[in-house]
């Protein structure tokens, strides 16, 4: 197809200037993608990290899209004889850091991909951005800031943590976070190839460390591991095709929302019942998640048939445009980044990169600067549980990038962090775009809402923006939802993102307010 722009989209303004750099230069989606993912690793590291996990969804214009799951299996003596004593895994800490980090493996097997288009850039090319911020540094955000003074109690005294601290204190704004031992690291990584991460002296360093902090991650672990490509879920509804990752992601959750508003949406009037009605296919979408999503190996059913039109009418019988649906639930924290990537031949990228909770576990390796995460921790000690522990499993993901081809000829990729929040979010920008003809920018910055527990919060009631309160909070309550107002553009909502690619050629592209991102869309010089 003809395209006539470059665009890229990320939660950080850094990592969008490196990225478009990379697509300036020629570079695919793919490698702008890598090159963004090691430079938002650097600046913001409190939400992602080469310690963490990723996922991608990668289109290439008139083929189905590839979906790579870069996440990480609990390690082989992650088992219950290993937290015997615990009634619960802990978050923090070593024993919270017991999945393997698959975020760079999947950088190496995007690239296998990207190799199969044209020849890849010099690793060196794609990492030197990340290297430059990390050595010379970058000023701390506020969402660093607020992470920092969330979690200085638990994580402070952690092996390693004071990477992230001000000599042994918080940072305060205006203070600029070099990160000497990390640089080195992507160094290494530029010189002999991602996979010293698995295979060479920097998994060698990493499971000493590891070790060394109470992990039961070793050495085997890191050799054994493979990111793999996948194929997506995928449901078709009056608009087009939607794609999202399978187990053990909640992508399942995402396109279901979607697909029984596709179903619902005509029965609305205005925003208020436009929220409402998401909601109620996020309480029936959540229900089905949570009863069937877990390591692909004991996933209790085909996941696909839960998006067939005879179980979709099952989950419609339970949603009323006036009474909202009780509900008690157990909500899913997790903290991430989402970056959307298109370049000159059309090709586009939807990947999400997290450590899971802020930080992680907390727990930071000296000798590679690296932090790890702790997905792990979702795991239960209950041996009757569909996440129960045991070795070599995945646990459940929050993380869950989207993409979408329309009737129309559009194709979308978008995304968000925000843990619980992902499926919301991004059915609320979806809708807003594509069925209520909002423009992008503004379907993505409007007041949003948000059901359940999101990253770092404990309360399970439905959360609104105070600009969307004051023209639906009266409604909501009074068809029985259990609502709190928080402040507008409130970083809890999570930080989402799009680009779109028109039919005629033509890119569009917005990031979040709530966010440091950017978005940028260049003209294709011809």
């Amino acid at each position: 197809m003809s395209v006539n722009n470059l665009a890229f989209t990320a939660p950080h303004f850094k990592a969008t200037q490196a990225g478009q750099a990379i697509l300036e230069q020629g570079g695919t989606a793919i490698e702008a993608m890598v090159a963004a993912a090691a430079t938002i690793a650097v600046v913001y590291p409190h939400m992602n990290g080469l310690g963490g996990d990723g996922f991608w969804l990668i289109s290439e214009p008139g083929k189905a899209p590839i979906a790579i799951d870069a996440s990480g299996v609990s390690a082989e003596r992650a088992d219950q004889d290993f937290y015997r004593g615990h009634e619960t895994i802990p978050s923090r800490g070593g024993k919270a850091a017991l999945t393997m980090a698959g975020a760079v493996a999947g950088w190496q097997e995007a690239l296998s991909i990207s190799a199969e288009w044209q020849d890849n850039l010099p690793l060196s090319e794609l990492l030197n951005n990340a290297i430059q911020w990390a050595e010379h540094g970058s000023e701390v955000t506020d969402s660093y800031l607020a992470a920092g003074q969330k979690t200085f109690a638990d994580l402070a005294t952690l092996q390693g943590f004071s990477t992230f601290l001000n000599a042994g204190e918080l940072h305060q704004s205006g203070d600029v976070l070099t990160l000497p031992v990390l640089a080195d690291t992507l160094k290494k990584l530029a010189e002999r190839g991602l996979n010293d991460f698995y295979q060479g002296s920097i998994a060698e360093n990493l499971a000493k460390d590891l070790e060394a902090a109470g992990s039961p991650i070793r050495l085997s672990d890191f050799q054994q591991y493979q990111a793999k490509r996948v194929t997506p879920l995928s449901v078709t509804t009056s608009q087009g095709t939607l794609y999202n990752l399978p187990a053990p992601t909640q992508g399942i959750a995402s396109l279901l929302i979607l697909a029984l508003y596709d179903r619902l949406h005509t029965l609305g009037h205005d925003e208020t019942d436009m929220a409402h009605l998401l909601i109620e296919a996020t309480k029936q979408a959540f229900i089905a998640r949570n009863e069937n999503v877990t390591d692909v190996s004991r996933v209790p059913t085909d996941l696909s048939r839960l998006l067939k039109p005879e179980s979709l009418d099952a989950m419609l019988d339970s949603i009323q445009l006036e009474k909202a649906q009780a509900w008690p639930h157990q909500a899913k924290p997790g903290d991430t980044i989402w970056m959307g990537a298109c370049d000159a031949e059309g090709r586009m990228v939807s990947y999400i990169q997290s450590l899971y909770w802020e930080f992680g576990s907390g727990v930071v390796s000296p000798s590679t600067g690296i932090v790890w995460n702790n997905r792990g921790s979702s795991f239960s000690l209950e041996s009757n549980s569909l996440q129960a522990l045991g070795p070599k499993l995945k646990p459940f993901h929050t993380l869950n990038p989207a993409f979408a081809e329309l009737k129309d000829g559009r194709r979308i990729s978008y995304g968000t962090m925000g843990g619980e929040g992902q499926p919301q979010t991004q059915a609320a920008l979806f809708s807003r775009y594509v069925y209520h003809n909002q423009p992008l920018d503004k379907a993505i910055s409007a007041g949003r809402w948000l059901l359940g527990r999101t990253w770092g919060d404990e309360s399970h009631n439905l959360k609104i923006e105070r600009d969307f309160a004051d023209i639906a909070a009266e409604s909501l309550q009074q068809r029985g939802h259990d609502l709190v107002i928080v402040e507008a553009c409130n970083e809890l909502m999570g930080h989402a993102g799009a680009v779109v690619l028109h039919q005629e050629g033509d890119a569009e592209a917005a990031t979040d307010p709530r966010s440091d991102g950017l978005a940028i869309v260049s003209r294709l010089n011809s």
